[in-house]
């Protein structure tokens, strides 16, 4: 189908409701085809690694980063350090 953009102004509602029903809707300008109206199609629900629906790129790099071990624990001279310590260092400190 082709309408001109008046006619899809006043009949958009309908026009929409065709092309979602698989019917093509063509737009025309001065009687030549300038755009197609279409129905989006909602995206599959991803699944990545872990959790059904979870982003697709979690677990994207499985393999490839390599994590040392005890590098979960945090070392424990930094941390009373950031606990103790000023947040700012002191003006005199260079």
């Amino acid at each position: 189908m082709i309408v001109n953009i008046h006619a899809a102004k006043t009949n958009l509602s309908k026009l929409i409701e065709r092309a979602e029903a698989g019917e093509e809707v063509v737009i025309a300008r001065n009687g030549k085809p300038a755009v197609r109206l279409a129905p989006v199609k909602s995206p599959e629900p991803t699944q990545g690694v872990g959790e059904p629906g979870a982003p697709s790129w979690f677990g994207a790099l499985r393999g490839q980063i390599w994590i040392a071990p005890g590098s979960e624990r945090p070392d424990e001279e930094l941390t009373r350090e950031m606990e103790d310590g000023p947040i700012v260092p002191p003006d005199d400190v260079a």
